[in-house]
């Protein structure tokens, strides 16, 4: 495909209808028959502000708290990532799909948690809500498989001798996903999605390198300018624990989000000839995406419900929060029509057949399994 002119794909939905249509009518009827919005409730408003209020009191206590101890000031900049982690997973998200409340200026208000953390909020849109929730494991549009040839994620993608040891550096990398998100990323996504014309309305490429440039020097200066004023010590020691701030939040992030559909037992589709996909896009969600820990509340609710991948991108406008009874609906109904509905029951068990796949994708002849 032309990656200077995006195609969408088109899904043939009349394959699976059945299913499709009961899925829906079960889900939609849950909602009714409870007389429940589909969006957070008061709950997820605590949760939001007790994760922020934790996240300030963090970085309030590294540029004011005097620790003396090396060490004690990397593992608060290390818990700060963790928490920069969650507040991405538990607010941003919802809040950038439009679920975290049915009042769109409070979804608003919670969607500048990207910018707080450094990131364009509006082209985590295009490549998270538009890219990869649409168009799931297909390459050359989701963006979430690509990574320059830096790992091989798919059977389909060319094998480089490099490749051979991505089960050792593929840590680094993940690591490395949001310094380099914050740094470079967003610049080079504008262009890319200007070129693919992604980005519609007047002068909303300018616009939006301009949100690049602000966001960016607002987070810079408070992030790491302000501590390497503020901290009793060398400017860059400051900068070695901001990276180490980012090293965790990458990884953190990036385990969570491969671990739910870069796995030994989720399809990928090769690049096509022509823009459709003979199944149903329903059925496509479930194919591609996997579920794991749906039994750990606190994981679950530590990042946004995100461990039910499966509900989330079949229901991408539905709150995390009613996920764990979603699944329950999702799982009878593929259950009586046999469509896959995959699910590891630890983080630790998708977190090493992650890994185990791909380990298999650095040999020369990979097999999934």
């Amino acid at each position: 495909m032309n990656k200077a002119k995006f195609t969408r794909y088109q899904f043939c939905n009349t394959t699976n209808k059945d299913f499709a249509s009961t899925l829906l009518q079960r889900v939609n009827n849950y909602f009714k028959e409870n007389e429940l919005e589909r969006t957070g409730n008061y709950k997820l408003m605590i949760k939001a502000i007790l994760i922020y209020s934790t996240y300030i009191a963090t970085f309030m206590a590294i540029l004011f708290s005097n620790t003396e101890g090396t060490w004690m000031m990397f593992g608060l900049w290390a818990v700060l990532g963790l928490l920069a982690a969650i507040i991405g997973t538990a607010v941003m998200h919802d809040a950038l799909h439009g679920t975290f409340s049915k009042n769109v200026k409070l979804n608003n208000f919670f969607a500048y948690s990207a910018e707080f953390l450094g990131v364009n909020g509006e082209l985590w849109k295009i490549q998270h809500n538009v890219l990869h929730h649409s168009f799931t494991n297909i390459e050359e549009v989701d963006g979430d498989i690509d990574t320059n040839n830096l790992l091989r994620f798919t059977p389909h993608q060319k094998r480089y001798w490099f490749h051979r040891f991505q089960l050792v550096y593929a840590p680094v990398l993940y690591g490395a996903l949001t310094i380099a998100w914050v740094g470079v990323k967003d610049f080079v996504k504008v262009h890319d999605f200007n070129k693919k014309g992604l980005l519609r309305g007047k002068n909303k490429f300018s616009k939006q390198m301009r949100r690049n440039i602000f966001t960016k020097v607002f987070y810079f200066s408070l992030f790491l300018v302000l501590p390497m004023i503020v901290l009793n010590q060398a400017w860059w020691l400051t900068l070695v624990q901001f990276v180490c701030m980012h090293f965790v939040l990458g990884l953190f992030l990036s385990i969570v989000f491969q671990t739910a559909h870069v796995m030994p037992q989720t399809a990928y589709v090769a690049p096509q000839p022509e823009p459709k996909i003979q199944e149903n896009w329903f059925v496509h969600q479930l194919k591609t995406t996997s579920n794991f820990a749906m039994n750990n509340r606190i994981l679950s609710e530590l990042i946004g419900g995100l461990n039910y991948q499966v509900e989330h991108h079949l229901f991408p406008n539905i709150s995390h929060i009613h996920y764990p009874k979603i699944s329950k609906i999702v799982a009878q109904t593929t259950k009586e029509f046999n469509i896959p509905y995959y699910a590891h029951k630890t983080f630790a068990g998708a977190i090493f057949r992650h890994f185990q796949h791909l380990y298999q994708l650095s040999k020369p002849i990979a097999r999934v399994a």
